[in-house]
């Protein structure tokens, strides 16, 4: 039962905040950008396995899975590294709050 209210939480999150990723292209000009390599061992670092990163719409998208063996797909800019947007396929047993922090309590 909490996993469902928390995952409907985190939708709803999705959603209220889509209007704030509407515009999601990265405009960092090219000399600005982090490389590719420096993106890799951050995404690595969080225990996610990369499988293909490629630049879209100026922005650096990322492809693979995460500890859990869930797919992700992940877009950040590429001069701060910092993610914009983040998109989550759950297998099996997993769950959005392996996402969010912990302290979080749902009743």
């Amino acid at each position: 039962m909490q996993s469902r209210i928390l995952a409907a939480i985190v939708t709803a999150c999705l959603f209220v905040s889509g209007a704030a990723w509407a515009d999601s292209d990265c405009v960092a000009p090219a000399g600005e950008w982090q490389s590719r390599e420096v993106l890799r061992q951050q995404v690595e670092q969080h225990g996610w396995t990369v499988r293909r990163i490629k630049v879209d719409d100026g922005c650096y998208e990322v492809r693979g899975t995460d500890r859990l063996g869930n797919r992700f797909k992940a877009r950040y800019a590429p001069d701060s590294l910092q993610i914009r947007e983040l998109e989550i396929h759950f297998s099996d047993g997993g769950e959005a709050s392996d996402y969010l922090d912990r302290s979080w309590k749902v009743k």
